[in-house]
């Protein structure tokens, strides 16, 4: 925590500053109101840096009724990275609450309330593990004091049990229910009189739970959602209840900035439960998060809008889509590997890179390139909004809840406190749902139908032709070796289009907080080193994909590195720790990143010993080093993103017709303190099986502006025999460190590791990604 956080009081409130709960009169809600000077804080760090910041207030986040049950609430998306549990399991612990008497509220979008909501990047628990800490000790006091008032004893003779309140000397006990009514009586503690739980008081908090290899640890804290995703009762963005609503698809043009030229919608209406169809307006290039315009149809059911969707007879004007339209991903790849050969924007520099190259005594250059993917969430993107009397309401599984506030206000014309986002829970997400197109979308529609909910339903084809994509990449390496192979020179060019271009005409060049993402903050120590960033311009609509840029900047490091030992004739785990060298810890903004994930470099160096830590462990629970039989080889990369620290190696064997079995997969993993070892895991091992799809089969492909794949049967994810036949997940225990992020970190190193090991068993290598059938050839 920052010295400034430090300063902020948690103020004494009146006892008028306690409100009724969510069960009405009946129930009590612990409260608390900061003073005046936090309105005026400003972080330049964390969570504080987000919009909206964070609120610690135990009267947004805990409620008590008089039976007892406490209710907590998540102000955070859950789409399967276990946030609702987690961050619940946090407050709870911290409070002292019997797990079975604990309930979850989703929070309705807003800043105000309940601070920044974005879920996106690995920042949930690392950013609110602190203030729900502090939420959950204040009440905590708060019962206590209430207790010891009752008791007439000294509060300091009165200590939290398990959902009791417990007087030491005496052993008498009352329960959370029979002391809440009296807790909302007393003023709230200050942030000084706070005083966490020690790590051997804690019952939740870094246990480890569930099934670890093959072992149950514990059976609590049970997954908040787990018995009605399986038993089909949860409630995802296509399931939620309205009274009579309306359904609706849109056709929408294929080439990013194309228009509507001309429509007959007459079979279309023909087609029966069709009622309507009307245009979207879009808003042109650079998109954001706007609509891309386009033709909705609206049915009293959604195959009917389907149906009528296919009837209708559009014109597309591909006049102000510009360049777009002749955008064709092969024709793109090769433009961007000849400007990979011209130097481009020195994004940091030292030594006299050129000099050395030339005098080294052997050279190592290769070109890498990772194409184009879409998030392809398995629910794809829905949202269904009710428009009335001057005011919206919302139903979507959305990452951005104020995103989605305020840009349906601004469709609307509405002021933000007219619209109400209800979060679902999401059925993926991955970047994709961090933008609300489709909830301006089924506005847009709803605003036409006063009165009458609509539900905008984006089918999959909809979703892989229409995503915010993954960026196309082109890597250029090149490195200079002594006699003794060690590194003298290093020179990287990366090429992407910039997800910027979404906000503002073509800028061309990466951001700084692309660059930020493993390729500035390479932490080799190298003598003469220079990055580059020659331009790429951006053909269609550019997003967050799960771990970002850091996916083509690991892929080309990592495999480049393995390139440069075996040329050095040394091992490529030695050979990693040699270009490492020794342990240090690096300011970010020595080596051009000011960004740092927006965290505090001076508690989140770049650190050398942390990096090795995890090569060593994954390493050596591997066994890496063994003797394996002819076609099986091992693979290892490493990366740092997300302020956390991650190494993978594959086990792998390919058969003489090019056949691939992953045996095995260790991951080794410091991300500094663990909230909840069960979640952390389990994000590992999904991570690695996307990353699998993401180095053997997923790719999108355009061709004349138009993505060329629409459904699972073309763009390829991972099926059960492509996964490990064991993922072994080790955790490098790390309790001192800021907490670093998890749900992204796990991904990058998982392409060039398994491209490293597949080298390792054949000798051949992929430079270029998908591997699809290049193990074939």
């Amino acid at each position: 925590m920052s010295a400034d956080h430090d300063k902020l009081m948690l103020a004494n409130v009146s006892r008028r500053g306690f409100l009724m709960g969510l069960a009405g009169s009946s129930a009590l809600v612990l409260a608390a109101r900061w003073d005046l000077a936090l309105a005026n804080e400003k972080a330049q760090f964390g969570a504080g840096a987000m919009p909206g910041g964070w609120v610690d207030d135990p009267n947004v986040f805990i409620h008590i009724g008089p039976d007892g049950i406490v209710t907590i609430v998540n102000n955070r998306s859950e789409m399967g990275q276990g946030i609702r549990t987690s961050l619940v399991m946090v407050a709870a612990d911290e409070l002292g609450a019997d797990w079975d008497q604990v309930r979850v509220r989703q929070a309705e979008g807003s800043h105000a309330r309940f601070g920044n909501q974005n879920t996106d990047g690995s920042r949930s628990m690392r950013h609110w593990f602190d203030p729900m800490r502090r939420a959950a000790a204040a009440a905590r006091l708060m019962l206590e004091q209430a207790a010891a008032d009752q008791w007439q004893v000294p509060a300091s003779e009165v200590k939290t049990a398990v959902h009791t309140v417990r007087h030491i000397p005496s052993g008498k006990e009352l329960g959370f229910g029979e002391l809440a009514a009296a807790a909302r009586e007393l003023e709230v503690p200050g942030r000084k009189a706070l005083v966490l739980k020690s790590h051997d008081e804690l019952r939740f908090i870094g246990k480890e739970t569930g099934l670890i290899n093959g072992q149950l640890k514990s059976a609590h804290p049970k997954a908040i959602d787990g018995e009605d995703i399986v038993s089909g009762k949860a409630i995802y963005g296509a399931d939620v209840p309205v009274e009579n609503p309306l359904f609706a698809v849109i056709a929408r043009p294929p080439v990013y900035g194309a228009t509507l030229d001309s429509i007959d919608d007459s079979d279309a209406l023909k087609v029966p439960g069709v009622e309507k169809v009307m245009t979207i307006e879009g808003t042109g290039q650079p998109a954001a998060f706007n609509p891309l315009g386009g033709v909705a149809v609206i049915a009293s059911n959604t195959w009917a809008a389907i149906e009528g969707r296919k009837a209708l007879k559009i014109n597309w004007n591909n006049d102000k889509a510009g360049d777009n339209a002749s955008y064709t991903s092969e024709a793109y790849r090769e433009a961007l590997e000849k400007a990979a050969q011209s130097p481009g924007k020195v994004v940091r520099n030292h030594g006299d890179v050129d000099a050395a190259l030339e005098s080294a005594q052997k050279r190592v250059s290769a070109t890498y390139y990772m194409p184009h993917m879409a998030q392809a969430p398995m629910e794809p993107p829905v949202a269904t909004v009710l428009v009335q009397d001057g005011k919206a309401e919302v139903w979507a599984p959305v990452q951005n809840p104020q995103a989605t506030r305020d840009t349906v206000a601004g469709r609307l014309g509405l002021d933000a406190e007219n619209v109400t986002v209800h979060v679902t829970l999401l059925g993926g997400g991955f970047g994709r749902k961090s933008k609300p197109d489709f909830a301006i979308e089924a506005a847009s529609i709803a605003e036409a139908f006063n009165g009458r909910p609509i539900r905008l339903q984006w089918t999959r084809e909809d979703d892989i032709h229409h995503a915010y994509f993954h960026a196309v990449s082109v890597d250029h390496l090149e490195a200079g070796l002594d006699a003794e192979g060690k590194a003298t020179a290093w020179l990287h060019r990366t090429l992407s289009p910039s997800i910027g271009s979404l906000f503002a005409p073509d800028p061309e060049h990466k951001g700084e907080f692309e660059l930020g993402m493993g390729f500035n903050t390479m932490p080799f120590n190298v003598p003469a080193l220079r990055l580059e960033n020659p331009p790429a311009p951006a053909h269609v609509r550019i997003g967050w994909f799960r771990a970002v840029y850091n996916l083509p900047h690991a892929w080309a490091i990592q495999s480049f590195a393995h390139e440069m030992s075996v040329a050095a004739g040394k091992d490529h785990r030695d050979y990693l720790l040699e270009l490492l060298g020794p342990d240090r810890q690096i300011q970010n903004l020595s080596v051009g990143d000011g960004w740092n994930y927006g965290e505090d470099p001076d508690l989140y160096p770049i650190d050398i010993g942390r990096m090795r830590g995890v090569i060593e462990r994954a390493t050596e629970e591997a066994g890496w080093g063994k003797d394996l039989p002819e076609g099986r080889g091992m693979g290892l990369a490493f990366h740092h993103s997300f302020v956390s620290y991650t190494a993978v190696v594959f086990d792998v064997e390919v058969d003489a017709e090019g056949n691939l079995m992953i045996h095995r997969a260790d991951i080794a993993f410091d991300c500094g303190p663990q909230a909840n070892p069960e979640r952390i895991r389990s994000q590992l091992e999904g991570a690695c099986v996307m990353g699998i799809g993401i180095a053997l089969q997923s790719e999108i492909t355009f061709k004349d502006g138009v993505a060329q794949q629409g459904n699972f049967d073309r763009y390829l994810i991972p099926r059960m025999p492509d996964a490990p036949r064991v993922v072994r997940v080790h955790l490098v225990d790390n309790p001192d460190e800021p907490m670093g992020g998890v749900g992204e970190p796990g991904l990058p190193p998982v392409a060039p590791a398994l491209c490293n090991a597949i080298y390792a068993a054949t000798g051949k290598r992929i430079r270029r990604l998908p591997v699809g059938d290049q193990l074939k050839a």
